[in-house]
């Protein structure tokens, strides 16, 4: 089964627009947990407009299941994983003021600043997955890189997907089918919904673990958080 890392950075969004801590970060993160969700999410940006770094310092040790934080390796990020040691960490070549991710690592022109992060996150034993683009060169250039695992920038497809589904999964087919010859774990994130998850997972049948925050939150307005967790598990079961 693929797992399910619920990315809650929507929940720090809504505490942070009452400037206080309702609904609490810690507590909606253990409820995410309890509804059956096999992992959490959190994307500390340097400007903090969501996911604070003393919120990735508090859920350290708080949930019993694995953390993943996402991020651009700047120095202070680097410090954070590395005082926090999570299960995975995802690096996402964002600039400060993006308003989301959009585009992964080029991870050949990128090779040496790379290889040098991962080595560094390697010796505390995080496993590192890194954000890529549906390309075939720059999954190769992640495994070369040493990471354990690439996440595959689900963005284009969920773009496609209504227009032509066959295509829009086509790319996705091709490097999964690569990572499976080289010994390259997959996840995927960005844009999945319950709508285009079925079809990508039935398609795909090695992704590890699916990254998904804005779509679940959304629609968890509508039918309920527990609900909407259930449905999810139930699509990738």
């Amino acid at each position: 089964m693929t797992r399910l890392s619920v990315n809650i950075n929507k929940i720090a969004t809504l505490r942070n627009a009452r400037g206080e801590d309702y609904p609490n970060l810690l507590k909606t993160a253990q409820d995410i947990i309890s509804f059956g969700a096999q992992g959490i999410t959190i994307h500390p940006r340097p400007d903090q407009r969501h996911i604070r770094y003393s919120d990735a310092l508090e859920l350290k040790g708080k949930i019993n299941t694995e953390l993943n934080i996402e991020g651009n390796p700047s120095k202070k990020f680097i410090n954070l994983v590395n005082e926090i040691k999570p299960e995975q960490v995802t690096l996402v070549p964002d600039s400060e003021d993006a308003i989301t991710s959009s585009a992964g690592w080029d991870t050949i022109n990128n090779f040496s600043f790379l290889s040098d992060i991962v080595e560094e996150f390697h010796s505390n034993s995080i496993r590192v997955s890194i954000f890529i683009d549906p390309d075939i060169t720059m999954l190769e250039g992640a495994k070369k890189i040493k990471a354990d695992r690439v996440e595959l920038f689900t963005g284009p497809y969920a773009k496609e997907y209504n227009i032509d589904k066959l295509k829009a999964i086509e790319k996705y087919i091709q490097c999964s089918e690569v990572a499976d010859e080289i010994n390259l774990d997959l996840n995927a994130g960005h844009d999945l919904n319950q709508d285009n998850l079925t079809f990508f997972i039935k398609s795909i049948k090695t992704i590890k673990e699916v990254s998904i925050g804005h779509a679940l939150i959304s629609e968890s307005l509508y039918t309920g958080l527990e609900s909407t967790i259930k449905s999810y598990l139930d699509i990738l079961k």
